[in-house]
């Protein structure tokens, strides 16, 4: 029975450093040949990093991804560890376009490539935009066993690559992947691979990137199933790891099935025939637990911020300490992700803050252990007021227009990275002042709905408590009802709906993409419906002027849901 030993490299890369790409595969390579590893498999476009959006279609770029292609195969010869595969993703070019495709490396060479052929065209996807489908599959025998190869969205669509490889009779299929983070997606993710090793009648090693890229980011979860659906090893989530497998692989009975099969052209590489001298497995699989949904999605925001911050060359971040429940939960993300010496957290009362606010400020510093300051705004606001006469609602927003534009002057002054605060609930229904609390380079908290705010607040302390540590956030900031406190008394209940039932409407709308019909059926009452429909048609040029911030549900403001600003379409009770 032959065999071999597989290593899944899940690694976190950054879009356009070829160099630095390179090098992890070259280091990751080079830690698999010293565990004895014979196929190392990389994510989806590794070389380049995923996605390169319109980089594709520069010319320079593609030219040089292909030239480092051939680079890096020198580069793993050179490193002593030309006898492992090496599959790796990259862009390439040819007359017909640029394409989304895998190289396999061998003692030097690039002995086998393939392009992907689904091309994902929905939610934050655009590949159809930059890539030109392939039609050829590449299959490589390693020492006896045939290696096939299917890129990422090649699993996740009926037919294709999968059914040929198939068909043509494979012992392995090799999947590189950019798959991003959503909630919960390994409910989904698993049992799909399971569908495509029956239909491959293979098992699939299915490697995925981990780490931020702006409003993405990458889970890892790298799994290896068995042609019966078996998990037999998974990599932990949001962590860079190699994890190496030992695999007995069956050799299939193969008919000659010719050059063309399932519509696909199929082109062979032997690169050696004989089978390995059977050896004791070393590495049994090992199956990493799925994280609970609460660190789950607390650990996809933390690395989000972590890497959209390191990778855009800041070091610290600045943020507004208000008292409330979204600036501690951002804080607290900002802690876990930078550490708490590159937090600095900024006071800013006005005339109508309350002394439980500012004490909830100070409070929120001196867990954390970061920097804190404390900058009255309430000289500024007036000079504003004053000079303008303003009332009402110009008044309301200028003090959060003088607040930005002190984090802003702050940011300028000593090189921090601004966050904004504001949550998905606010973003949705327009309930935020823009070049106001809607500055920043970067939104943490901006997919993520306020009553799930206030449990990611709750599971975060009560970790810290299981710890032994000091729970990071004030439990005031927590179970007092929120308030902008722009006026006296103000509360968000006195332009919004309840929190919980306005999230729920929101989810149906937004997430759901459900119309006024279907909200009446959910129960909903029409007048309620009628209020925030109208608050999120037309807050949408607010969001298209909000910070990135990352995606960690299905339909996230941005890339995946594309609505038009001038817009006199709305949705009505039509009885």
């Amino acid at each position: 029975m032959p065999q071999l030993r597989i290593a899944l490299a899940q690694v976190n890369t950054c879009v356009g450093d070829l160099v630095g790409n390179a090098a992890l595969v070259v280091e990751n390579t080079r830690l698999a040949s010293a565990e004895g590893a014979h196929v190392v498999v990389f994510p989806e476009m590794t070389l380049t990093g995923y996605p390169v959006e319109d980089l594709a279609l520069r010319g320079a770029f593609a030219e040089a991804s292909k030239a480092a292609v051939g680079e890096l195969a020198r580069a793993v010869e050179d490193a002593g560890c030309g006898d492992v595969l090496v599959v790796v993703g990259y862009l390439d070019a040819d007359e017909e376009g640029p394409r989304n495709a895998v190289a396999v490396l061998y003692r030097g060479e690039v002995v086998a490539k393939q392009y992907k052929h689904h091309l994902p065209n929905y939610g934050v996807f655009d590949e159809r935009r930059y890539f030109k489908p392939g039609h050829e599959l590449a299959v490589v025998r390693l020492h006896g066993v045939d290696l096939g190869m299917v890129v990422c969205e090649d699993l996740w669509q009926d037919g294709g690559p999968v059914t040929a490889l198939g068909a043509y009779g494979v012992d392995l299929v090799l999947s590189p992947n950019a798959s991003p983070y959503e909630r919960s997606k390994d409910d989904v993710r698993l049992p799909l691979v399971a569908r495509r090793a029956a239909e491959a009648k293979a098992p699939i090693v299915y490697t995925n990137q981990v780490g931020g890229q702006d409003d993405l980011v990458f889970d890892g979860d790298s799994i290896v199933v068995a042609e019966d659906g078996t998990l037999l090893a998974r990599a932990p989530q949001f962590v860079e790891q190699l994890l190496v497998v030992d695999l007995d692989l069956p050799r299939r009975k193969r008919e000659d099935a010719g050059d063309v099969t399932e519509g696909f052209r199929v082109r062979r590489r032997v690169l050696t025939d004989a089978p390995l001298d059977e050896y004791p497995p070393a590495y049994r699989p090992v199956v990493a637990e799925p994280l609970p949904e609460e660190a789950e999605v607390w650990s996809a925001l933390v690395v989000g911020l972590r890497d959209y911050a390191r990778k855009n060359g800041f070091r610290s971040v600045i943020l507004g300490f208000s008292g409330g429940i979204d600036s501690a939960v951002t804080a607290a993300l900002a802690a876990d992700a930078l550490g708490a010496d590159a937090v600095h957290g900024v006071s800013m009362p006005s005339k109508y803050s309350s002394e439980h606010s500012r004490a909830d400020a100070a409070d929120l510093a001196e867990r954390l252990g970061c920097h804190f300051r404390v900058e009255p705004v309430q000289d500024m606001v007036a000079t504003y007021v004053d000079q303008l006469n303003l009332t009402g609602l110009a008044e309301e927003n200028i003090q959060a227009r003088v607040r930005g534009m002190l984090l802003m002057a702050l940011s300028n002054l000593e090189g921090h990275l601004v966050l904004a605060t504001g949550n998905k609930t606010e973003l949705a229904v327009g309930y935020s002042t823009i070049y106001g609390d809607a500055v920043g380079g970067f939104a943490p908290i901006k997919d993520v709905f306020k009553t799930y705010v206030w449990e990611l607040a709750r599971w975060r302390n009560a970790e810290a408590e299981k710890r032994g540590e000091t729970p990071p956030i004030p439990p005031n900031s927590i179970s007092k009802p929120p308030s902008a406190e722009l006026r006296p008394g103000q509360l968000d209940t006195d332009s919004l709906p309840d929190y919980a039932l306005l999230d729920d409407i929101l989810d149906d709308y937004v997430e759901g993409d459900r119309g006024f019909a279907d909200l009446l059926a959910a129960g909903f009452e029409a007048e309620v419906i009628d209020r925030v429909v109208r608050m999120v048609d037309s807050a949408e040029y607010k969001r298209r002027q909000y910070p990135p911030g990352t995606k960690i549900t299905f339909k996230a403001f941005g890339r995946d849901r594309r609505l038009p600003m001038t817009n006199r379409w709305r949705e009505v009770h039509r009885s």
